[in-house]
């Protein structure tokens, strides 16, 4: 699939290339308005060439008056809402010196706007960090980014640690892979790509700049929430209080997004398209029906039972029948809905989940089938049990969980367990054993089973008990609605 550059960022100001020479561009009508004619001429030139179409000509000779580049500044003076009267008038001028983001916002660009992730649940990771600012700090400031845009749509981000994440995210200088060379300082600060397979939605800023996380430098917050617009596919904006406006600020409203980011971001990701439904509606038509006959499940409910649980990057999910909660290991803030909201292939409900981290990974298992998550896109249709070496009369699988330290990938059936070897891909010998003897502590029948920072946590029923595997008993007891905030 061929990905088209949708943001190739010059947030910076627009600096005429060392290599120019004088004689390059000769003005042949009356002089400029401007005491440097030829270098505004120079300047007018290739900001039209990069962001409205101007085609070169023989020689690299340029009319100012010629009604190809008339035309073309009438279009970038339209666009700005200048007088449109085709003159490198101070005003325009002006403009073209301001910092601004490389898309392109007229005429080619126009037929790139519709495209879009097909799904609602993006996954992103960050590669190489930024010399200006601590890693922690980048990641609070690229996590909050994405949180602008979560906030106004259905759309959730998950970070992985992982380099085939949906939007690679990375800092880099000069040529760094990707015929889109960097240009040193106050030049080109970040570029995006458009949605899609392999470089789709990579995110990269230039390291030569001053990243910060305040007014001076080049606020990294207000940058990448830019950027990543154009990364879910949104392009440039007329209005001058719209987060996707061309031109870089310093200073942003406490809510970056207009009323037109928000509805442009809705209607690329509208629930018809995503198959899903948008859960802040009272009155959806949706769940109307006996498949979806509540709005929301109560999460809070006291006797609640999850039916798988599974952390998937850097969020952890909840299934119970066909419904699902997201909930981000570091936020407070829960994204719920029906399973087909964020994963349209599945339309059932999942009994047991597991995440291999090392393989970016997520298996999602029902009855005796299960489906293959890689990053966040569900990859082909479900296959059979029987690929991990269960025997033909194992039908269901009560909760599943991977142990990164061991590499063993447990999978409870009622009273009995057994262990599959991930690096050699084969069930261990010796199982099933009973769970009662290596688990003591648990004698009832585990609805749902998750690894993390190193214990083994089991729902049982409407309890969740936190296992110490090396010590081999139980540390603690609590209600499992208590993972979401109840």
């Amino acid at each position: 699939m061929h990905v088209m550059l949708l943001s190739y960022c010059v947030l910076g100001l627009l600096i005429p290339s060392p290599c120019f020479t004088a004689p390059t561009f000769i003005p042949e009508v009356e002089s400029s308005p401007s005491t440097e004619p030829q270098v505004d001429l120079k300047l007018a030139t290739e900001y039209l060439q990069q962001y409205y179409n101007l085609q070169k000509e023989p020689l690299g000779r340029i009319k100012r008056s010629g009604p190809s580049f008339t035309s073309k500044v009438k279009d970038m003076q339209v666009f700005f809402g200048l007088n449109a009267t085709g003159v490198l008038d101070s005003e325009t001028l002006e403009v073209m010196r301001s910092p601004r983001c490389g898309v392109p916002d007229v005429e080619e660009y126009s037929h790139i706007q519709g495209t879009r992730w097909n799904k609602n649940v993006i996954t992103y990771s960050i590669g190489k960090y930024t010399r200006d600012l601590p890693r922690s700090t980048v990641d609070s400031l690229v996590e909050s980014a994405f949180n602008v845009w979560a906030r106004a749509s259905g759309l959730t981000f998950v970070r992985l640690q992982a380099r085939n994440a949906d939007i690679m995210v990375k800092f880099v200088t000069y040529d760094h892979g990707d015929m889109y060379p960097f240009d040193g300082p106050r030049g080109t600060l970040a570029h995006a790509f458009g949605p899609g397979v392999g470089i789709g939605g990579d995110t990269h800023f230039d390291d030569n700049e001053h990243w910060t996380a305040g007014s001076t430098g080049f606020n990294l917050f207000v940058v990448a929430a830019h950027e990543f617009g154009h990364a879910l596919g949104l392009k440039h904006s007329r209005n001058p209080g719209s987060l996707m406006y061309p031109t870089y600020k310093s200073s942003h409203p406490t809510n970056l997004l207009s009323s037109e980011d928000v509805a442009n971001i809705n209607a690329l990701y509208s629930p018809v398209r995503g198959r899903g439904y948008d859960w802040s509606s009272q009155y959806n038509p949706w769940l109307t029906g006996s498949l979806f006959p509540r709005l929301t499940q109560n999460k809070c409910a006291p006797d609640l039972i999850f039916d798988a649980v599974s952390t998937l990057g850097d969020a952890t999910f909840f299934f119970r029948e066909r419904y699902l909660w997201i909930k981000h290991n570091k936020h407070y803030d829960i994204k719920e809905g029906p399973i087909t909201n964020f994963m349209p292939k599945i339309e059932t409900s999942i009994d047991a989940a597991f995440w291999v981290p090392r393989r970016s990974t997520a298996y999602l298992i029902h009855e005796s089938m299960f489906w293959t998550v890689k990053g966040s896109l569900v990859k082909g249709k479900p296959r059979s049990l029987k690929h991990f070496g269960f025997p033909a009369w194992v039908q269901d699988i009560n909760a599943a969980v991977h142990l990164t330290k061991t590499g063993r990938t447990l999978f409870f059936i009622h009273d009995i367990y057994w262990s599959y070897n991930e690096n050699r891909r084969v069930m261990d010998f010796g199982y099933p054993k009973y769970i009662s003897e290596d688990f003591p502590g648990i004698n009832m029948t585990i609805s749902a089973a998750v690894h993390k920072e190193g214990f083994i946590y089991f729902f049982v029923g409407p309890q969740v008990y936190q296992y110490d595997y090396t010590h081999k008993h139980v540390v603690g007891v609590e209600k499992a609605n208590s993972w979401l905030g109840c």
